[in-house]
């Protein structure tokens, strides 16, 4: 898969290779690389799960359902999937353009590589090996729209522009591919490393092979500090969820059963 961005002056944003804000203008799913499917949603107790398969890899697929740019600030275990950094909603994060997609298929290394995502166990998880186990089994996207700029009409441009000609608006750039977007660029931020708590052993992120992704830089201003929606997706095994009732158990309940007292109908030979 490549990814294809372009890099510009003033704020940057990274472009790479997907739920919904107000409205939900963003749709997510992930998608299992290796078994080639969508992972089903459970909703439970109001939010999102999905069973992920220990070994197997994965990515975050965004949609952008709105005609303008959105930036997605991503998180793995809660770990900012661009930076590494134990994450926060102000730091850089992915661009989509309008009505565009985005696959975020791993850590990224490069502007040109990731170390895919897989599940694993939790202290195979790259939020564990680096110290920070507290917030494994749970992918996040903040999301952000993008200020917009409106000229202020002064008198004089106002008669100016009545006595020209009409000329033909400035075409907008054609959106990247499918499996393009941009990564905006970090606020200061001042997070702190998580504690360290005992867990029970649950699956988490690991950082796998590395893969080609390419991705450049972009100019992206927030229209607020404060994302416009915030989605969580959580992921454990599947037993684990069946255990903790989010995906429901097969009804094992076996009905009594009256012993027949004829089960057969002739006598067989010894």
């Amino acid at each position: 898969m490549s990814h294809l961005a372009t890099l510009a002056a003033a704020c940057l944003a990274l472009l790479c290779p997907l739920t919904a804000l107000a409205g939900q203008p963003v749709n997510v799913e992930i998608y299992d690389r290796t078994a080639g499917q969508v992972l089903p949603v459970y909703w439970h107790d109001g939010e999102r799960h999905v069973a992920g398969e220990p070994g197997h890899e994965y990515e975050i697929r965004i949609r952008n359902r709105e005609h303008s740019r959105v930036l997605a600030v991503t998180s793995v275990d809660g770990v900012n999937v661009i930076t590494g950094r134990t994450a926060a909603p102000d730091q850089g994060g992915y661009v989509l353009d309008p009505r565009g997609r985005l696959e975020i298929d791993g850590w990224r290394k490069t502007m040109s590589e990731v170390a895919a995502f897989y599940f694993t166990s939790l202290p195979d998880s790259y939020a564990a090996r680096t110290g920070r186990p507290d917030n494994v089994g749970v992918i996040g996207i903040a999301l952000f729209r993008e200020r917009v700029a409106y000229p202020v009409m002064r008198e004089q441009d106002s008669l100016a522009a009545a006595d020209a000609e009409p000329r033909d608006a400035p075409s907008l750039p054609e959106s990247r591919s499918a499996q393009g977007a941009a990564a905006a660029p970090e606020r200061e931020s001042s997070g702190g490393m998580l504690g360290k708590l005992q867990r029970d052993e649950r699956l988490g992120t690991g950082h796998g092979q590395r893969r080609d992704s390419g991705a450049t830089y972009t100019h992206f201003e927030r229209a607020s500090d404060q994302p416009d929606a915030v989605i969580r997706i959580f992921y454990d095994s599947r037993r684990n969820l069946v255990a903790h009732g989010v995906i429901p158990q097969p009804d094992r309940r076996t009905a009594s059963r009256t012993p027949d007292p004829f089960p057969g109908c002739f006598v067989p030979d010894p």
